[in-house]
């Protein structure tokens, strides 16, 4: 790209309630060209002394919409730059009228898959399903990586380019079921291309594994969840904030702490907890007992509508509030697990397999407690929990509690 300058430019509106256009401006032997792109922004917007779209941290949705702007701009200015590249290489003279000519032929995005990666995490976010743009996030940072930063078309995705991807992942010292996780999200994505006819299905994913092996399961007996309990933490806070939020998920049926940090103090209501899975959507009712409520009072009343003290500023970083709150209380409960001399690393997931095992060993029914943690298929679990009764599920909780 000798020679040639390529920038990002704006073109302001002169009414300021409407947008300006993003340019693309190439200089090439002290020649000016132009490019209008499809992408406008309002003025304050945009960050004259940086070049650079500005963003706004009191309006989310906005912000989603630049940041999918800001990327479509980068990914262009990219491939202008290797146009650039490969009609320098050719040895021919060009000009602006055949750069512009490859460049309008090669503006459909759709076909690239980094692109089409991340147009799927940006319409998770509009969807509200933060998670799950997380890890499609995770799963594009990682083949990115693989790929050394070199995009390619669904068409070029292949079995043995599949196969050595999942190579590659193995040699990072992943497990089998990370891997899968990260080859399911690309099948997934894959699979979306090809219902939109950009690709042919090849069926790239054929030789790879993307099932899900049985893990260990992370569960403690009854006799040391109470020794957790028990534990004298008055001089260490921090760590006895730990514990209580650990009992607080074992109360609740193995409750995710994802659930807790949202719990709002509306949930609730007449000595019921009433909430909504963030993972699946369902709807669940706890009956509010005794420990719960010695949890609460404990603390200070939350200044937010959230019920417990984990989130504690309504300024958007809520979800950052929360995932701080998760490292550091997991972080905590290794320490408590050195104290009693646990031989695992402790964490918030024990709470719910915890809770699940010591209902099996109490003889409650199967379907009672779902089976949650025996199931292959979260498909087959999710019918046993939409049969359960919940007056069945608040006894069983009780009994469980009843010694605690």
């Amino acid at each position: 790209m000798k020679n040639v300058s390529i920038k990002l430019k704006f073109r302001r509106s002169v009414n300021p309630e409407k947008e300006g256009s993003l340019i693309y401006q190439l200089i090439y032997e002290r020649k000016v060209c132009r490019i209008t792109s499809k992408y406008k922004i309002f003025n304050h917007e945009w960050d004259e002394a940086t070049g650079q779209i500005l963003f706004s941290s009191l309006d989310s949705s906005r912000d989603s919409q630049l940041g999918m702007i800001r990327f479509n701009v980068d990914w262009e200015l990219h491939q202008l730059c290797k146009i650039v590249d490969t009609l320098a290489l050719s040895g021919q003279e060009w000009t602006f009228s055949d750069l512009t000519s490859h460049f309008n032929s090669f503006i459909d995005k759709d076909s690239s898959v980094f692109h089409f990666i991340q147009m799927q995490i940006q319409r998770k976010k509009q969807l509200g399903k933060v998670r799950s743009s997380e890890t499609y996030q995770a799963t594009l940072n990682s083949f990115m990586s693989f790929r050394c930063g070199v995009d390619l078309t669904f068409d070029m995705i292949d079995s043995e380019l599949m196969e050595l991807y999942e190579a590659e992942l193995q040699n990072r010292g992943l497990t089998r079921n990370t891997s899968s996780f990260y080859l399911r999200i690309l099948r997934t994505n894959y699979k979306l291309a090809v219902e939109k006819g950009l690709t042919q299905d090849c069926h790239p994913f054929k030789r790879v594994y993307c099932g899900i092996d049985k893990t260990v399961k992370r569960s403690l007996s009854f006799a040391k969840i109470k020794q957790i309990k028990e534990l004298d933490l008055s001089l260490t806070p921090s760590l006895d904030f730990a514990r209580d939020m650990f009992l607080f998920s074992f109360c609740t049926r193995g409750m995710s702490f994802v659930d807790m940090a949202y719990l709002k103090k509306k949930d609730l209501k007449n000595g019921y907890l009433t909430y909504r899975r963030k993972k699946t959507g369902q709807l669940l009712t706890v009956e509010w007992t005794r420990q719960m409520q010695d949890i609460i009072d404990k603390y200070p009343i939350n200044p937010t509508q959230y019920l417990l003290p984990l989130i504690l500023r309504e300024d958007g970083s809520e979800r950052r509030q929360y995932q701080n709150q998760m490292m550091k209380i997991n972080r905590h409960l290794k320490d408590i697990a050195s104290l009693i001399k646990l031989p695992v690393s402790l964490s918030l997931y024990y709470s719910r397999h915890s809770w699940a095992t010591i209902a099996r060993g109490k003889d409650i029914p199967l379907s009672v407690i779902s089976e949650a943690l025996g199931h292959d298929s979260e498909i087959t679990t999710q019918i046993y929990l939409d049969s359960i009764k919940s007056v069945e599920v608040d006894k069983a909780n009780r009994k469980i509690l009843k010694d605690l």
